[in-house]
């Protein structure tokens, strides 16, 4: 038997779907943002309580044949402003560059960088007395507050002066010192010529680093200690995996939130749905994709916080709202986000010293949720609840208890429909997928005010990115930039047998030999314009007319270990029974004030089971808030769609 454990890291939340041959599990467990080791183990202990009726990590890490693992923590981070003080060296006579990036995002660059900046003179490096300028230069910034030293030149030959850069650090800051100062290099990422791009995605990268490193590090290094025979695999943006010591930080960023774009693709095949916008709202942020005719859309130059990088992301974007973002009053006025109380100390209803208002906190006093079931057994606190639901936003609005609460579920649907609006194109055949542990909580609300009549919630919707990442290939990406002599037969020849030679070296480390991987090549051709062509090399390949007009161009090669399988049977919704509930729940309505309302079971029922709002739907990691005006449905694969009537 296959077993794979997908583990998906949130910043309130963290997710664990469990896969056999025949069979998926899940649970969670809260995220310990003090020691992300201590969660993901506690999820391994759970993981293993599922499978075999009580804990036994030994046990399951002895015949586990995969670990994934994917992050928000990245986007977290990010959003929150939440990470180390860089400082940044540039050249001297390319000192717009740091202007340039700060035109690109004005708050991120001051949080990352802000006024710790030097300018080289690139002019005078090789030379003796440059050895003086560059320690001055990183003495400065670290007596300024810098604990992290990006280096990028914006020179042509920006490599070569990186180079010299980094022996000389080498020699004056031997890492063996305890005076030693991490420093990147731009060029230890990308060999992209656009210095701007580069520069932000070194700088990207620098700020992510030390928490992930120090946490999966941490993670691998306890799984050692179990003798486990596989490496744990870092789930990334692009879409596929790789072992610890061959992720680049900067790839963690949104790699939970792709996980989910992967699962989007299944499901809208599943179902033949050609227009899909996804939400997926954890505890920090929603983050928002959609799957037009089956694909989710890609850009060579992904966009972190609308930042070009130069690495290739799908098109995910985060917004700082979720079930545990802080809700406040400003100028008479509802804010959210993008400060959220994460798991610790969590919402106020949880009991762990949380004082914030959050939309968890209005849904229990709303009558959403079972203080005693919610998530599986967590006793809520409704007083805690009520209180900082007064202090933060009834009384400074001056509004009555349920109207405060009317407000702030209003509010919190309105900023995310906005941001549906913002990124996607919403359409008649748009079908909203809500997953994420908040996601179908007020997934009708959301489609309502985004104008869509359709919302789908999977069953595994509580760990949807964790399902999603479960078929993902193992790859290793690389590229070099052409030089106008290089444009030639013989120079992509060389290029590609260097590219494939690293190729070959980390697949080997990943446990593969040649012919266990496919290896794919690319080039891109920029012409004059701008304009920039793909090219697929095989061995028929003429790449004189690839280079005809040629401005710029950049050989990749990709060598992919395919692990993905295409066994998704179709399914579909078809109403035939009416479900029925002996549960209800008094709840706070939109139309009707507060009244009893069914509780259905997702567990209790069958396929073809409908039912119409207001209504409630949950399990035991979700709950599905069916308005009035709404019908649902459930499908044969025990996944859920409602419909606005007309």
């Amino acid at each position: 038997m296959t077993l794979q454990i997908n583990i998906d890291n949130g910043g309130t939340l963290t997710d664990i779907c469990i896969l056999t041959d025949n069979d998926v599990k899940k649970t969670k467990v809260l995220t310990t943002p003090y020691d992300l080791s201590n969660c993901f183990f506690e999820g391994l202990k759970k993981a293993s309580g599922v499978l075999y009726g009580e804990p036994d990590v030994q046990r399951l890490l002895e015949e586990v044949d995969l670990i994934r693992y994917s992050t928000t923590q990245g986007t977290n981070a990010i959003c929150e402003r939440k990470g180390p003080k860089l400082g940044l060296i540039t050249s001297l006579n390319n000192r717009e560059l740091s202007d340039q990036l700060r035109q690109h995002d004005a708050d991120l660059y001051d949080a990352l960088v802000g006024v710790r900046v030097s300018l080289l003179d690139t002019d005078s490096l090789g030379v003796e007395q440059a050895e003086m300028e560059i320690v001055k230069s990183i003495n400065a910034l670290t007596a300024a507050g810098a604990n992290r030293i990006v280096v990028s030149f914006a020179d042509k030959n920006f490599d070569a002066l990186e180079n010299i850069f980094r022996k000389v650090v080498l020699r004056k800051y031997p890492r063996h010192l305890l005076g030693a100062v991490p420093t990147l290099y731009g060029s230890d990422l990308s060999m992209d010529a656009d210095p701007i791009r580069r520069t932000w995605t070194a700088l990207i990268n620098s700020f992510l680093h030390p928490a992930m490193e120090q946490f999966l590090f941490n993670a691998e290094n306890r799984l050692r200690a179990f003798n486990t025979k596989n490496p744990l695999l870092i789930f990334r943006n692009d879409g596929d995996a790789s072992r610890v010591a061959k992720t680049v930080a900067v790839k963690t960023y949104s790699s939970g939130p792709r996980g989910g774009m992967e699962g989007m693709k299944s499901f809208a095949k599943r179902y033949g749905m050609s227009d899909v916008v996804a939400i997926d709202v954890g505890g920090t942020t929603t983050d928002i994709g959609q799957c037009i005719n089956g694909n989710v859309a890609e850009v060579r130059r992904g966009r972190v916080e609308g930042i070009s990088v130069s690495f290739p992301l799908s098109e995910i974007t985060s917004a700082g709202a979720g079930g545990s973002s802080v809700f406040k009053v400003v100028d008479k006025k509802i804010v959210i986000g993008p400060d959220s109380v994460g798991a610790v100390p969590g919402p106020a209803a949880f009991g762990r010293g949380g004082t914030q208002a959050t939309i968890t906190d209005a849904s229990l006093l709303s009558g959403l949720f079972d203080p005693k079931s919610y998530f599986g057994g967590v006793q809520l606190d409704l007083d805690r609840a009520a209180t900082a639901i007064a202090i933060h936003i009834a009384t400074p609005l001056g509004l009555e208890p349920d109207d405060a609460l009317s407000a702030m579920e209003a509010a919190y649907e309105t900023k995310i429909a906005q941001e549906v609006l913002r990124v996607t194109q919403v359409s008649n055949e748009t079908v909203l997928l809500a997953f994420g542990g908040a996601g179908p909580l007020n997934a009708c609300g959301v489609a309502e005010k985004a104008g869509i009549s359709r919302v789908a919630v999977p069953c595994m919707a509580a760990v949807f990115s964790a399902f999603g990442i479960g078929t993902c290939d193992i790859s290793h990406r690389y590229s070099a930039v052409l030089d106008a002599d290089q444009r030639t037969q013989t120079g992509v020849d060389a290029a590609l047998a260097e590219l494939s030679l690293k190729a070959g070296r980390d697949m080997f480390a990943e446990g593969f030999q040649p012919g266990d991987y496919d290896i794919e090549s690319r080039l891109f051709v920029t012409d004059a314009k701008g304009e920039e062509l793909v090219h697929p090399l095989d061995k028929t390949s003429n790449v004189r007319l690839a280079f005809e007009d040629a401005h710029s161009a950049e050989l990749e090669v990709t060598a992919i270990k395919r692990l993905r399988q295409d066994a998704h049977q179709a399914a579909q919704f078809t109403p035939l029974n009416a479900a029925t509930s002996s549960v209800t729940r008094h709840v706070l309505t939109r139309d009707q004030g507060r009244i009893d309302v069914p509780v259905y079971r997702l567990a209790d029922l069958k396929a073809g089971d409908y039912a119409q709002g207001p209504a409630i739907l949950e399990e035991d990691f979700f709950t599905c808030k069916v308005l009035d005006g709404w019908t649902f449905a459930i499908s044969d694969h025990q996944d859920i769609l409602l419909n606005r009537k007309a």
